[in-house]
Order: structure tokens, then sequence, then C-alpha cells
């Protein structure tokens, strides 16, 4: 028996699955840099941070929906430059997401990839992973024989962003 969705690959509504080419793409991209990288366990939640982090900014940089291969060596830079420290980078997202969201409501198009997207930054947004303190004074509050310092509760994309843009440098 064959499973039939609602939309097809070319938008047709023809009663075929829709392949959401252009996200899945953009997570193997990610996904790819950051184990090239080596930073940390791919089973980790930091890692799914810093692949869905970047995976986003792959995916919402691609303008001209032309992901390719070929083009992630050019691209590199961009993505430095949106992933960098000084960067509005969460304002930037929803931003774009806003705007594909309306592209895709525009023209009645499948938004398949657009809603892997959408879930991936609600898990960046609504998740809060521990992780060290950066603000903490050095020494103060920690207990003898503790290394690892005073930890808070971040949200997923806060630490996923420095990974990813960290794993773009070492690529």
């Amino acid at each position: 028996m064959l499973h039939t969705g609602q939309e097809s690959t070319d938008g047709t509504g023809g009663g075929e699955l829709t392949v959401p080419m252009a996200w899945l793409y953009a997570e193997y991209i990610a996904d790819e840099l950051l184990r090239t990288g080596d930073l940390m366990p791919p089973t980790s939640f930091e890692f799914r941070a810093g692949r869905d982090a970047l995976a986003l900014t792959i995916f919402l940089s691609d303008t001209e929906g032309e992901l390719s291969g070929i083009r992630v060596v050019t691209q590199l830079e961009t993505w430095l430059s949106l992933t960098a420290y000084d960067q509005p980078w969460q304002y930037w997202v929803r931003e774009r997401m806003t705007e594909l969201a309306a592209q895709a409501a525009e023209s009645g198009a499948p938004a398949a990839d657009l809603r892997l997207a959408e879930a991936a930054w609600r898990w960046l947004h609504e998740t809060e992973l521990l992780a060290p303190d950066l603000n903490a004074v050095p020494g103060g509050g920690s207990v003898s024989g503790e290394d690892e310092g005073p930890k808070v509760w971040t949200p997923a994309w806060q630490l996923g962003l420095p990974l990813g843009h960290l794993a773009i440098h070492l690529f």
C-alpha cells in the first residue's frame, strides 16, 4: 500500500508527500561542519543546538533557493558573519522566517522546509540547557573540589550559535 500525503514534491498537490530537501540539505551541511570540528559528541544536546543553529543560518541565508554543494565553501564567510558574537542573529532568524512564511502563503506553495525550520527555531528558543556561567566572578562561589564552576540555564540557541561559529572556523 502506498502512502500518499496532501502535497507533491513539485507543488501541484498531486497527493504525493513533499520532501523538504532544502532543510534536509542545510541540516546535513551543519552536521558535517560540526562533526569535522569534533567539538563535542554528536549525541549531546549541545551538538543538536549547534546543528540546528547552523542549519537555520544556512537555510535562511539561501535567498535564491539555490543551496548546492559546490557553493558551500563560498558561503562560509556569509555564515561566519551571520553567526558572529556581535550580530543580532535571533532577530534575523525571526525576520527571515516571517518573510518566508509570507512568501509561502502568497504563492500557495508547500512549506515543508519552513515547517522544519520553524520546529528547529522553536526548540532552540524554548529549550534551556545548563551551561557554565560566563559572567560569573572567577573563583566566586565555587566549592572546593568542584572543577566546573557555576552554571546557569541558557536558551539552546545561545549555546548552539557560538558552537556553530567555531565549527565554521575549524572547517
